[in-house]
C-alpha cells in the first residue's frame, strides 16, 4: 500500500471554548475546512493534549473556567510550536495589547463570523509555512486558497458547493464518508436531507470525469470515498 501523501494529510488544530454551542460550531467549521479537529471545553489536561495531538495551531478562548486563555498560551509556548489565535468577548485596546504580549498569533473578539476566522486561521498557517494550499489526487489538483482545481491540466470549473464538497473528499482522501458526515461538514445539516448529497456529487463526478477516470467511488450502503483510479 503506498505511503500517505503528506500534502493531502489535514493539518491538525485544537479548539479550547467553553460554551458548547460555540465549540461545536467551531469544530464543524474547521472539519469542514479540512482540518483535523479536537475540541476541549477547559485547559485541563491541555499539556496532554498538545503532546498527543501535535496541533498546528491552538483557537482559545480568553475566558475559561480554571486557567484563563492568557495562562494556557504561555503552557502552549512552553510544550509546543504550535501557533495561537485567541477569542474574546473583551474588546478594549488593553486586551488586545495583553493578548499579543503574552504571545498570540491573531485576536478576534466575539462574536465573530465564522468565515472570517476560519480565513484568519488559514493566514496564520500560511504565515508559519503549515498549510498545505494544494492537494494533489492522482492527476487532480486541488488549489484551496486560489480556489482553483485541475484535472489532467484542464480547468475544471465548480460552484462554490461543488468545491467544498471536493475539499472534504480530497481532505479524506482513501476514506469512506457516510451521507450524514458529509452533510454535516460541508452543508452544516444534522438531519438527512433526501438526495442533496447525490445531486451535488453527480454534477461533480461529470465535471471531473470530463478529463479523466473515476475518481469519487460509491461504497453502496456505507458511502462516498476518492481515491486514484487503480492503473
Amino acid at each position: 500500500m503506498p505511503a500517505p501523501d503528506p500534502r493531502s494529510a489535514p493539518v491538525r488544530l485544537l479548539v479550547v471554548e467553553d460554551d458548547a454551542a460555540i465549540r461545536d460550531a467551531l469544530e464543524r467549521a474547521f472539519t469542514a475546512a479540512g482540518f483535523a479537529v479536537r475540541a476541549r471545553a477547559d485547559g485541563d489536561g491541555l499539556e496532554a493534549e498538545l503532546d498527543e495531538h501535535r496541533p498546528a495551531l491552538v483557537v482559545l478562548d480568553w475566558m475559561l473556567p480554571g486557567r484563563d486563555g492568557p495562562e494556557l498560551v504561555g503552557v502552549v509556548r512552553r510544550r509546543s510550536d504550535a501557533a495561537v489565535v485567541m477569542l474574546t468577548a473583551r474588546e478594549a485596546v488593553e486586551d488586545r495589547l495583553r493578548g499579543f504580549d503574552v504571545g498570540v498569533d491573531d485576536y478576534l473578539a466575539k462574536p465573530f463570523v465564522m468565515e472570517e476566522l476560519v480565513a484568519r486561521v488559514r493566514a496564520v498557517l500560511r504565515r508559519l509555512g503549515a498549510l498545505p494550499g494544494r492537494i494533489e489526487v492522482d492527476d487532480l489538483v486541488v488549489e484551496e486558497d486560489a480556489g482553483r482545481v485541475t484535472r489532467g491540466g484542464h480547468e475544471v470549473t465548480l460552484t462554490a458547493t461543488e468545491f467544498r464538497l471536493l475539499v472534504f473528499l480530497a481532505r479524506h482522501r482513501d476514506r469512506v464518508l457516510s451521507n450524514a458526515q458529509i452533510l454535516s461538514q460541508v452543508w452544516g445539516y444534522d438531519e438527512y436531507a433526501d438526495n442533496l448529497v447525490q445531486v451535488h456529487l453527480s454534477a461533480l463526478r461529470r465535471k471531473l470525469e470530463a478529463h479523466g477516470p473515476r475518481l469519487i467511488q460509491t461504497e453502496r450502503g456505507l458511502g462516498y470515498v476518492l481515491r486514484a483510479p487503480r492503473r
